[in-house]
């Protein structure tokens, strides 16, 4: 029995033991949806880091601070396996090597393309772009909202998590740190407000 035979029984089972009747018309198609979409939502076990970068690492004498701001990014909190969605936003200083921009958007989907909670995933990230690009300094904020809070329990619509790492230069350059924060915080037209 493959895995998505699996999930598909596990999916009418489910349905059965919520009171609802697998065989009818609008749930049929449903376990083989269900097992599609946990395909998807899985896929980081599945991809190779080195073929998502493929090769996207360049010697370069760079030495200022770079920041990929709004990367998108969901995942599934391991405790409830709902979703959780938000933001996450990546300063670095180089040390001889920059990372293509669009890598930092496939790495973040490596990560958050499986379960986790997000205090674990924005240390994976952070250790996955240290081992790419060994920067001098390394800052990653991540924003979410958390299904599991605003669907069930205490139900926060609005509550958001925020959570960040900060390594080498960032961590002990107190004016390095803040810069990062800072440009972080602007608004999406950072050119005005030079």
């Amino acid at each position: 029995m493959s895995d998505n035979d699996i999930i598909k029984k596990l999916t009418k089972d489910l349905l059965r033991q919520i009171g609802e009747d697998p065989d009818r018309e609008g749930l049929l198609k449903t376990p083989s949806r269900v097992a599609k979409a946990w395909e998807f939502f899985s896929r980081g076990y599945k991809q190779d880091i080195e073929e998502i970068i493929n090769g996207a690492i360049f010697n370069e004498d760079a030495k200022d601070m770079v920041i990929v701001r709004d990367v998108e990014f969901f995942s599934l909190c391991e405790h409830h396996l709902l979703p959780f969605f938000g933001k996450a936003h990546v300063g670095y200083i180089p040390n001889g090597k920059v990372i293509g921009l669009s890598k930092f958007a496939r790495v973040a989907d490596w990560v958050f393309s499986r379960p986790h909670i997000q205090e674990e995933a924005v240390m994976i990230l952070a250790d996955e772009i240290e081992r790419l690009c060994e920067p001098k300094g390394l800052g990653i904020i991540i924003k979410a909202q958390h299904y599991c809070m605003k669907l069930r329990g205490v139900k926060e619509s609005q509550c958001s998590m925020v959570n960040s790492v900060v390594r080498g230069d960032f961590r002990h350059d107190s004016s390095l740190k803040q810069e990062f924060f800072e440009l972080v915080r602007q608004q999406s037209n950072v050119a005005k407000n030079y």
